[in-house]
């Protein structure tokens, strides 16, 4: 799995998220009635199949901040996931190591020489929060320019 699914995927799968986003029980139930008029038992698993529905739609975005938020206090430590890509890293658990965060911008394309780690962490913190805008986040309109 790539270094941004485990972003997406902790961000967009935490249970804040799958609160903020019904847009999973609107998905059962329109899979509920092709079901009901047909009288196989392929309902159950087109039912499960909707039932994951915690990316997020373009009708309702997953807020970002305030879920990266709540992982910073829930982490216990003095971390600005606003401005810092270790610290976001951090928040979510994750390993923020130097290859990690290597690893991460070649996924989303830097060009720039990965051994200016401070030039590339900034271009990475702003490159994440477009990619997970591109991808059904509520991102910070001061974060995304």
């Amino acid at each position: 799995m790539s270094i941004f699914s485990k972003i997406k995927n902790a961000i967009f799968g935490h249970p804040a998220a799958a609160a903020e986003n019904p847009a999973a029980a609107p998905a059962a139930t329109t899979a509920a009635p092709a079901a009901a008029s047909s009288p196989t038992s392929s309902a159950a698993p087109t039912a499960t199949s909707a039932a994951p529905a915690a990316t997020p739609s373009a009708s309702s975005p997953v807020d970002v901040a305030p879920i990266l938020d709540a992982a910073v206090k829930k982490s216990d430590q003095k971390l600005d996931w606003r401005h810092s890509i270790v610290d976001l890293m951090k928040a979510l658990g994750m390993d923020a190591s130097l290859s990690e965060r290597k690893e991460l911008a070649d996924e989303l394309g830097y060009t720039g020489d990965t051994g200016d780690s401070a030039k590339m962490n900034m271009w990475l913190h702003k490159a994440l929060m477009k990619k997970l805008s591109e991808n059904g986040g509520k991102v910070p309109a001061d974060l995304l320019d």
